[in-house]
């Protein structure tokens, strides 16, 4: 959430809160739109002064310093209406926004009142604020009930009363009971009685006949903006029932599947970085990240997937996105929309999704999807983000992975890459395994020989003692097969496991000076090409 605020130099300047912050008091215009808005460009840009609604703008912030408040916030450049995902949040978070102001001001310019209200109260003024345009529009309803002090302007910035000093005039102009004026909970009242208080509204936007009631219902939805009036009003209805269901974590829960990810059965241990995960995401539902870097190839994509798989139960959906390059990650988010859509159709609806024409589109609806209040407990999963968009980097195809995070500060996200200058929520670097034991399981697994790291961890445990020239030459026929086994895994140059390499090789040069003569039988099980001692690299 954007606040305006006072500059020394009379501008206004914008200052950003995260929704983890505790907001500072402010004030809340409420307003008709014009023809010549202040965006939030044109505050950016230092245009805005040119621009009828700057009029406004300066309203609302001398009113807020003459309450004592130092910030202020007005809808139509306090938000970035171009980005699509954060105008989305703005929308379902506006009712909580004003009702958290500590003042909303009402500014009515087709109400004239030149002079102040208690020195002229004629009928004429009054009927002009009866019958002012404020009352006749959607999105003014939530902004006269919401805030708990409420004071209306003319035109000409004259203080005509509040909330509850017109509240006879205010409850016969909109049929609203003085009770919901006066802060009663809106569940008191029946859904077809709220649904009622909108029925001489106007909105600009079809659709906006059903979003402009969000907060009234207390529930949240996406925009689909071209979807029509009478589909989003039956999407609010849907979630109108199930919010009088009360509340469960099911609403947002999707089925688990890893189908996208390769190769994750040949995970083994770990166990350390798995318990540091689970704990760096561990919390209340609000952002966290953990991002896993390492070489290639060093087992960061299947420590992901384990930990997915692990804590699936604890986690209302998870997500895989390929990361690699942004066709790659645009693809996956069709595929997550498609995912959510199949058991939420109210929510992404399967119509847009079958087209490459609207992937920015796709991106901001699944975003906005995981952005939504209660639909705190996904679990993201980036993977290969091995080019990141860096300071300094001119590599054109580089992603920037904080466009493609939802906007609100709330679910799991873990991020896998080769780079070790990603700096985002928690680094955990994924290091060669250090225990033999985890690289003969991990080797054991890859080669499909069961039995292999058991043997192998046997003879480590007992030095080496075999008593019986038989037991020798049987053990040397096994590393024959394990070594084998490595190099068909590994490669023969293979270095990133070079400790287990030169140990291996070393037990086989070891055993072979004990070992018999093989028999013909014996030599069978070793076929030509495996590693021995003429072909072995030197130590």
């Amino acid at each position: 959430m954007r606040l305006l605020q006072y500059n020394n130099d009379g501008d206004f300047s914008l200052t950003e809160f995260s929704e983890g912050d505790i907001l500072k008091k402010y004030a809340i215009l409420s307003h008709r739109w014009g023809a010549e808005e202040v965006t939030f460009k044109d505050l950016t840009d230092g245009t805005s002064k040119g621009k009828a609604g700057y009029g406004k703008i300066q309203f609302c912030g001398e009113q807020a310093r003459r309450d004592g408040l130092q910030y202020f916030w007005v809808d139509t450049c306090c938000i970035d209406k171009s980005n699509a995902v954060e105008y989305q949040h703005a929308i379902n978070s506006m009712f909580r926004w004003y009702r958290n102001a500590t003042k909303c001001y009402v500014y009515l310019p087709d109400v004239s009142q030149p002079s102040s209200v208690l020195a002229d109260n004629s009928n004429e003024s009054w009927e002009s604020f009866r019958k002012s345009e404020w009352f006749r529009r959607g999105w003014t309803l939530q902004e006269l009930i919401a805030p708990a002090s409420v004071d209306f302007f003319s035109r000409e910035g004259v203080l005509l009363g509040n909330k509850a000093s017109l509240e006879q005039d205010i409850c016969e102009t909109t049929r609203i009971p003085a009770t919901a004026l006066r802060g009663s909970a809106l569940s008191d009242f029946s859904v077809a009685e709220r649904m009622s208080w909108t029925e001489c509204r106007e909105t600009t936007y079809k659709e906006d006949k059903a979003y402009s009631l969000l907060g009234i219902f207390d529930v949240y939805m996406p925009l689909i903006y071209g979807e029509g009036k009478d589909r989003a009003l039956r999407r609010l209805r849907e979630e109108i029932d199930k919010a009088s269901r009360g509340f469960k974590r099911e609403d947002f829960s999707v089925s688990f599947s890893l189908s996208d990810v390769s190769d994750v059965e040949h995970f083994v241990a770990r166990k350390i970085e798995l318990v540091e995960i689970h704990k760096a995401l561990g919390g209340d539902g609000s952002r966290r990240v953990v991002v896993l870097h390492g070489l290639g190839g060093i087992g960061k994509t299947q420590l992901a997937a384990a930990y997915a798989k692990r804590h699936k139960d604890s986690y209302s959906a998870i997500f895989w996105l390929n990361i690699k390059d942004e066709d790659s990650l645009n693809q996956s988010f069709v595929k997550v929309a498609k995912h959510i859509s199949r058991q939420h159709s109210s929510a992404l609806p399967s119509g847009n999704l079958d087209t490459n024409e609207n992937l920015d589109e796709i991106v901001d609806m699944v975003k906005a999807w995981l952005s939504l209040p209660h639909n705190t407990r996904w679990l993201l999963i980036y993977d290969n983000y091995d080019n990141p968009k860096l300071p300094g980097k001119t590599d054109p195809m580089a992603i920037n992975v904080r466009k493609f995070l939802p906007e609100s500060y709330q679910g799991s996200i873990i991020i896998t890459t080769r780079s070790s200058e990603v700096r985002i929520g928690h680094l955990i670097q994924i290091r060669k395994l250090g225990d033999v034991r985890d690289s003969l399981k991990l080797l054991s697994t890859v080669s499909r020989r069961e039995g292999l790291a058991t043997a192998l961890n046997t003879t480590f445990n007992l030095g080496l003692l075999f008593e019986h020239q038989a037991e020798i030459a049987t053990a040397r026929i096994m590393f024959s097969k394990a070594l084998r086994g490595y190099e068909q895994v590994f490669g023969p140059d293979h270095t990133t496991s070079k400790t287990l390499r030169d140990k291996l090789y070393a037990l086989d040069h070891m055993l072979e000076n004990k070992a018999p003569v093989e028999t013909e039988e014996q030599a069978e099980d070793v076929p030509a090409g495996s590693a021995s001692s003429v072909d072995r690299p030197p130590l």
